[in-house]
């Protein structure tokens, strides 16, 4: 046989050669040699395909000759070039060709003939000859494929059974049939496993993985039984020293883990995790580690899926038929389907054994988190990123046990471990991978300056932790509370945060804060957050803050940026939480914030030009603070605490005793240690004048304290004014004595600052809280506690004195230093604004204030309409335009309060007092002014008078034309009684003030000035009506 297949095979290649050398032009000779070729090989090929008929004997010894030619080629020399090398190959490939086709022919009884056929295959792959082994590793690969194809694996089902077969044989026969099957799906798998492990060579052992890729490729869904050995395959794979090799392997086990995970039996999981456990934490090449461990998280997804499984698979076990005790009457053929399907569902699901998917999850967790401690940073990071992103995918989905576990032995661990590593890795810098030389001088790959550290690659992995941590606190938060000694557990997470942050870099301090901050603000809203978690969290944000970070400059400001936003949010989310001692606690960690800013950065606004970052991120807080109305008494410690930032006076206020006021003192004494002020005396304004010095009350006018922070309390001001705009009634009307104080003190800062933006603020804040008093007062939504006539009282003598010393003492004066003209206008806008809600609002607005109060305000407008006409003409000539145009501005407020008109007035018994008091003094000051005039204007003889002179003359000879008083004004004039001016209260078109001027008029009529002595005629005329002598007539 042997002979015969050497001669058909030696033919079979000569007749190939003769053939691929003849002359285009066929002859005779050459047509009866493809003729005999062509029966020959039809004569080889019905010999092998025929092996279907024959029996396995016959077939063996077919088989064995094929095997025998092969190796007498081989044992006839295994090197050599040329043309018996080239038909010795070609025979041994005839052999392998001859004994893949034998294979395909008996699929249906392949199990006696494999062995045969691939032990030779195996032996084949062996040789040294790089052609036969190609050829053996491709005919192994068609053997295999093709027996993995065949029908037996394609549909395994039971043989058509007769109906009246007995239960129990079909059961036997089933077992019968899953041995054999098992029996030689091993066998086919098997050598691709030995020829691995035996072969010396790189190729083969390349060759054997690439087919078990394409086997898993095409058939891996087929396979049950064989996945212990393919599994102990790719497990040894991982160890190889060959990047090729591990490529290989690993490209397997992506197949099976991608596509085939539900086909590996219940008891081969555990063996597939350790096998994507060995891949990733091999360290030939690191992307297969990454890949690796993302394949863990596949393999998490499937077990986690199968948990939610188990029961249903357990409800439906209970379901099946119990064949001991069938009735007699059942259907017989399809109780034989029920367990034909019960049979084979329960072979080929990959569940045949239970195994715990806890006891799975648990392996996949403990591998995280032992590559959680792996010395590359991008395998630990992608580990620990996987863990949490694990847990918080399926955390929902996970018993108390697991979750107990998962915290205890992994989650707290691997946070340990990551911190120690981080304190104690080496802070030498790395250098890059050296990528060549360059002028003899080795040249390096750059890395970034924050991760060129050991140390640095640890902080990085520990903010992922942490990082971690807080996304599984954030959406498992309640269930996790409910575990036991869970508080430990975040007593130890809280220590570890404080830790963190004072002695770690400023990526971890920030990564630990947000911890912290996400549970508290995710879960406060929801109400379920303990109120000793939200007091311990406070207790940390307040110890961090008393005991400053090991690291200074630009890292421990944003850490304390980050606290203070994370204070504000806090107490944004929970502040149905805050009673009265947790708010208190809240400002004094506020409070101390900063006072720690303030003396650390000293000089920072000259330097710099702004407010340190601290204090800019309380003053974005500060809205956030306002007091619920559970603790509105807060109010006023709130708004208290920040007023100390504002200028202060040397000594205490007159009228700060006069009300009620809550200590603060627990303030003091919890951050003991107060900033002191350096105090600095105010320059005199060289343009001040002796009335000015003499026009503020005595304990009134005190100088504010010098304050280093500027721009802070610039900035402080509007927020200030908002947050008490916002305030309750009762709290409001409580403070207001003291907002008002602080602003009259920030607006004399003006002399000193005369360009800064501090009393401008402070002009702006004081006219919008007058305004929203008088519109409270207007519209009668004081309660009756804010309309007790003590508290009001205080109230209004701080507004006068607020109103007597900066409109006398600061408004309508001269500049010291030069100001652009924008800003001129703008400070002259803003005086004006004040005046207007001084004498438009307040004044004419039924206001509660006190007679004396009154007589203040109006006082005060008249000592500064008295600006021009009491200097001497020789000073006037000097007066900028912008004072008097101040000065008639005053006087012009004076005649509104003084008037009275029919169609506008709403006259009250508040607008008749101030219009009584007002008319005294408007006459007074225009007997001044028109006195004054006839002096300057004796003096000066020929010379022109002054132009504001002049102006102030003109515009009140007009207005007192235009001036028309109620008779109840006209009832405080010191008339004589004889005149009957009050006699007639029905007449209200009356100017009886004229009166009183009359004399100056008088002198008046010879004055020089041609436009004032047409307006004096025009109040003579008016004196004669009001005096109707215009009706006396001699015909009469």
């Amino acid at each position: 046989m042997c002979q015969l297949l050497s001669t058909l095979s030696l033919e079979r290649m000569a007749l190939c050669k003769e053939v691929s050398t003849t002359v285009p032009k066929l002859t005779r000779e050459s047509s009866g040699q493809y003729s005999d070729f062509h029966i020959l090989s039809s004569l080889n090929s019905q010999l092998f395909e025929s092996s279907a008929l024959m029996h396995i004997s016959a077939v063996n010894s077919l088989l064995s000759a094929l095997c025998q030619l092969s190796h007498q080629y081989l044992t006839s020399g295994s090197s050599g070039f040329g043309l018996a090398s080239s038909q010795k190959i070609g025979s041994i490939n005839f052999s392998v060709e001859r004994m893949i086709c034998i294979l395909v022919n008996n699929l249906h009884r392949v199990e006696p003939l494999w062995d045969q056929i691939v032990d030779h295959f195996v032996e084949l792959a062996n040789n040294s000859n790089q052609h036969v082994r190609n050829i053996a590793l491709d005919a192994l690969d068609q053997s295999i494929c093709s027996v993995l194809g065949s029908e037996p694996f394609l549909d395994f089902t039971l043989p058509n059974q007769h109906t009246s077969l007995k239960v129990v044989i079909i059961l036997i026969l089933i077992e019968e049939r899953v041995e054999k099957l098992r029996s030689l799906e091993c066998s086919v798998i098997s050598p691709l496993q030995s020829l691995y492990s035996s072969s010396q060579s790189i190729d083969v052992c390349s060759g054997s993985l690439k087919i078990l890729l394409h086997v898993l490729e095409r058939h891996g869904e087929k396979l049950r039984y064989s996945w212990p050995n393919i599994l102990e395959l790719l497990r040894s794979v991982a160890d190889a020293s060959e990047k090729d090799l591990v490529a290989l392997g690993f490209q397997s086990l992506r197949v099976i883990l991608n596509d085939g995970l539900s086909s590996i039996p219940q008891e081969c999981l555990h063996v597939c995790v350790d096998v994507t456990g060995a891949y990733s934490a091999q360290k030939t090449e690191l992307n297969i580690s990454l890949t690796a461990i993302g394949l863990l998280w596949t393999i998490t997804d499937f077990i986690v899926k199968r948990l939610l499984h188990d029961h249903v698979g357990e409800k439906d076990a209970n379901s099946f038929p119990e064949v001991a005790f069938a009735p007699k009457q059942v259907n017989v053929e399809r109780f034989e389907e029920q367990m034909v399907e019960v049979s084979s569902h329960a072979d080929t699901s990959p569940f045949t054994k239970m195994v715990d998917s806890n006891k799975l999850l648990f392996s996949v967790f403990s591998l995280l988190h032992k590559l959680g401690a792996d010395d590359r940073p991008e395998v630990r990071n992608s580990a620990i990123r996987t863990l949490f992103q694990s847990l918080g995918s399926h955390g929902q989905k996970l018993s108390e046990n697991v979750w107990g576990t998962c915290l205890w032995d992994y989650v707290f661990p691997i946070l340990d471990h990551a911190s120690h590593m981080a304190a104690t890795s080496s802070k030498d810098e790395w250098q890059g991978k050296e990528l060549g030389t360059h002028g003899g001088k080795a040249v390096h790959m750059l890395i970034h300056h924050s991760r060129n550290t050991a140390q640095k690659q640890w902080d990085e992995t520990l903010v992922l932790v942490l990082s971690g941590i807080a996304r599984i606190l954030r959406s498992f938060f309640p269930f996790l509370r409910s575990l036991t000694n869970f508080w430990s557990g975040w007593e130890s997470l809280i220590l570890f945060v404080k830790n963190s942050i004072l002695n770690g870099s400023k990526e971890v301090a920030l990564a630990a804060i947000n911890c912290l901050q996400t549970t508290v603000v995710s879960h406060s809203p929801k109400g379920n957050l303990p109120m000793t978690y939200l007091v311990s969290v406070l207790n940390v944000y307040e110890l961090i803050l008393q005991k400053s970070p090991h690291y200074s400059g630009n890292a421990a400001s944003k850490v304390k940026q980050e606290i203070l936003h994370g204070l504000g949010e806090l107490y944004v989310q929970a502040q149905m939480m805050f009673d009265n001692q947790m708010y208190t606690q809240l400002l004094s960690v506020v409070d101390l914030a900063i006072k720690q800013a303030i003396i650390t950065n000293e000089n920072f606004e000259t330097e710099f030009g702004h407010v340190p970052p601290e204090l800019r991120t309380i003053l974005e807080i500060l809205p956030l603070l306002r007091p619920t109305n559970a603790i509105s008494s807060m109010w006023l410690i709130l708004l208290r605490e920040f007023l100390q930032y504002l200028p202060r006076s040397e000594s205490p206020s007159i009228h700060e005793n006069d009300a009620d006021q809550t200590s603060t003192s627990y303030l003091v004494q919890a951050n003991q240690g107060r900033l002191r002020n350096e105090r600095h005396s105010r320059a005199a304004s060289a343009t001040s004048n002796h009335e000015a010095s003499q026009s503020v009350t005595p304990g009134s006018a005190v100088a504010p304290v010098g304050i280093q922070n500027v721009l802070f309390a610039e900035k402080l001001v509007p927020a200030l004014v908002e947050l008490f705009l916002h305030a309750p009634m009762v709290e409001k009307c409580i403070i207001c004595p003291e907002i008002i104080q602080s602003l009259g003190r920030c607006m004399t800062t003006r002399r000193e600052h005369p360009d800064g933006a501090l009393w401008r603020l402070a002009v702006e804040g004081f006219n919008q809280i007058l305004s929203d008093d008088v519109q409270n007062l207007t519209t009668n939504v004081l309660p009756e506690t804010c309309t007790s006539k003590p508290a009001r009282t205080r109230i209004w003598k701080e507004v006068a004195d607020v109103y007597e010393i900066f409109l006398v003492g600061y408004c309508g004066r001269a500049i010291s230093s030069s100001l652009p003209p924008g800003s001129m206008e703008a400070n002259e806008s803003l005086e004006m604004t004040l005046l207007n809600i001084l004498g438009d609002k307040i004044l004419k607005s039924p206001l509660d204030a006190p007679h004396d109060v009154i007589q203040r305000l109006v006082s005060t407008l008249d000592r500064c309409a008295s600006r021009t006409c009491s200097l001497p003409v020789e000073t006037v000539e000097l007066m900028p335009i912008h004072c008097s145009r101040f000065s008639l501005t005053c006087l012009q407020k004076l005649f509104s309060l003084s008037s009275f008109n029919n169609e506008d007035d709403k006259w009250s018994s508040t607008r008749c007092e101030v219009s009584k008091i007002s008319i005294l003094l408007l006459v007074t000051r225009c007997q001044s002014i028109l006195n004054r005039f006839l002096i300057d204007e004796n003096y000066l003889g020929e010379r022109p008078l002054p132009a504001a002179r002049l102006d102030e003359i003109i515009y009140v000879l007009q207005e007192l034309a235009r001036l028309k008083i109620h008779c109840d004004t006209a009832s405080v004039l010191p008339l004589p009684s004889h005149l009957n001016i009050v006699s007639n209260k029905e007449n209200h078109d009356r100017r009886p003030h004229l009166l009183i001027l009359f004399p100056s008029f008088c002198e008046l009529v010879i004055s020089r000035e041609a436009r004032v002595r047409e307006l004096v005629q025009v109040l003579l005329k008016l004196i004669t009506t009001e005096l109707t002598l215009d009706k006396v007539s001699l015909a009469n």
